[in-house]
């Protein structure tokens, strides 16, 4: 089990790094896929902060395996499964689809909780 806990998060480290990278290097195409497409001049800057705090996710999450230990990543992804939820509201407010609300967004944070409760157990 320790392998299964420790090889989810780093995966799911690793995704939402990439995740933002994309939002950074490729902002629009990245809006779409999340499910509400970016408009307006402004939305670049929005874009922007968005894949930088996914990065940032990514990046703190691998340092807290590495350094703290399952126990410290155990509890940063039962907090970040909050991202993946309130994605989940945004899309649907926001005229998104039912389909990429629930299949990406709340998929997201059901496994994200997944993870957790692994490494809890670990």
């Amino acid at each position: 089990m320790t392998t299964t806990a420790y090889t989810l998060a780093v995966v799911l480290d690793l995704l939402v790094l990439l995740i933002g990278a994309r939002f950074l290097l490729r902002p629009r195409p990245a809006a779409a896929a999340y499910g509400v497409p970016a408009e307006g001049d402004g939305a670049g800057a929005y874009l922007a902060v968005k894949g930088l705090r996914d990065a940032t996710f990514g990046v703190m999450g691998l340092a807290l395996l590495a350094f703290a230990g399952a126990r410290a990543e155990a509890w940063f992804m039962l907090i970040v499964a909050l991202v993946p939820l309130g994605d989940t509201l945004t899309v649907l407010r926001h005229g998104g689809t039912k389909a990429v609300a629930f299949g990406i967004h709340f998929a997201t944070a059901v496994v994200v909780l997944v993870s957790a409760a692994l490494l809890f157990a670990v």
